[in-house]
């Protein structure tokens, strides 16, 4: 199983200070009163040691076998679909758009990856609140960052919007403008509990119904026109 690498700092240092704190337990002794100092010591130590297995169950990057087809878009993220609707989106694909909005809580695989195959054409951040991303308004008022991808025959635009959530608060694209994906790719994540949503062009077929379970790079979420 493969470790995102934004999540290796931080696993390191909770290692770093598992060990710390139980190395001090271990060495320390005396009179009685170092028995309460001994026994924090190592309550911080089995605290640390929670944390860093917490991280690497959060930061998990497992491979996926990603389907093949042209029109095939598969889903950016792990997580439930919470709804597929349509709407006006004019900051790269002009036109009505079909949209899904996928919800991934604590648990799932945060590590985003590409819908379709493409050149990245638009990258927008945009600063917001912390909302929960269970919530309709966290799509409009929350701290998002958008990413404009057009197929290699430069026949159909997709939009992904990364949309930080609750505990949220950082969100990881590694891709820039004209950089080229692969469907499936990796291209970021999204920290503790966040939303995604993909903008597809009109006259996608929808693969998948409200509710369903997804996971990045396998899940076929619709077919292009």
């Amino acid at each position: 199983m493969l470790i995102a690498r934004e999540g290796i700092p931080l696993i390191l240092s909770l290692v770093g200070i598992h060990a710390i704190f139980l190395a001090s337990g271990l060495i320390s002794g005396g009179p009685e009163s170092w028995l309460s100092a001994r026994l924090i010591l190592f309550s911080l130590a089995a605290l640390s040691a929670l944390l860093a297995l917490f991280s690497i169950y959060f930061f998990r990057d497992p491979e996926r076998e990603v389907p093949e087809g042209e029109k095939l878009v598969v889903s950016p993220a792990d997580g439930r679909i919470l709804s597929l609707d349509q709407v006006e989106e004019h900051s790269f694909i002009g036109a009505p758009a079909q949209r899904a909005s996928i919800f991934m809580n604590l648990f799932d695989v945060h590590v985003n990856r590409s819908p379709i195959e493409g050149t990245v054409r638009f990258k927008k951040y945009r600063k917001g609140k912390f909302f929960n991303a269970s919530l309709d308004k966290s799509s409009k008022e929350n701290e998002a960052l958008t990413l404009g991808i057009e197929s290699l025959n430069r026949a159909h635009r997709v939009l992904v919007m990364q949309i930080a959530g609750l505990i949220a608060r950082r969100i990881v694209c590694r891709v820039g403008e004209s950089d080229t994906l692969k469907r499936g790719e990796r291209f970021g994540m999204i920290r503790y509990g966040s939303r995604l949503e993909v903008f597809l062009p009109p006259g996608s077929k929808w693969r998948v119904t409200a509710g369903d379970r997804v996971k990045a790079g396998t899940s076929i979420l619709a077919e292009l026109p």
